[in-house]
């Protein structure tokens, strides 16, 4: 019993400096975010899921300091790169990228979806529902996926977004 309380603690213990260190990342603090993701594997080696997650995290950070090799030419090239913007907490970065895709195609509600969850992320939570609305138009697909986007957490309680996604 003693054993299993102890493991509990450990885990709470891990998720909680995990979770610090996700929220220093996402508020554009590379360096602190770095510092606490490299200590992680350390600290908490018994929890083997968050220590991987916190070294994908770190190899990001790493990433974003080196010179991007290929500019996109093709929306779908855009598309990706604002992927990887997002990813890397690059989230204006992101946003131009996929203004850029825009302009170049608008029909695919992937791009829309994502510049979705890329102002709900911003906490602008009018634009996000703007765009949800239209990828879901382009494809109703886009309406489940934002059902369980975990992106979209601050959303699912709101008026708007369930009648979006047809929750009510």
């Amino acid at each position: 019993m003693k054993d299993e309380k102890a493991k509990k603690d450990v885990y709470e213990k891990a998720l909680s400096a995990y979770s610090e260190a996700v929220r220093e990342f996402r508020k554009g603090k590379a360096e602190k975010a770095k510092e606490l993701f490299a200590a992680f594997p350390e600290k908490y080696d018994s929890e083997k899921e968050l220590v991987d997650r916190s070294r994908m995290y770190l190899a990001i950070i790493q990433e974003k300091g080196k010179k991007e090799v290929f500019p996109p030419k093709s929306a779908e090239d855009y598309y990706q790169h604002g992927v990887y913007k997002m990813n890397m907490g690059d989230y204006e970065g992101a946003l131009k990228s996929l203004e850029k895709a825009l302009e170049m195609n608008a029909e695919e509600g992937k791009v829309f979806y994502l510049m979705a969850d890329l102002h709900c992320l911003k906490g602008d939570a009018e634009t996000a529902l703007e765009y949800l609305k239209k990828a879901i138009q382009k494809d109703k697909f886009f309406r489940t996926l934002a059902q369980n986007e975990i992106d979209f957490e601050p959303l699912w309680e709101d008026k708007k977004f369930k009648l979006i996604t047809r929750m009510i």
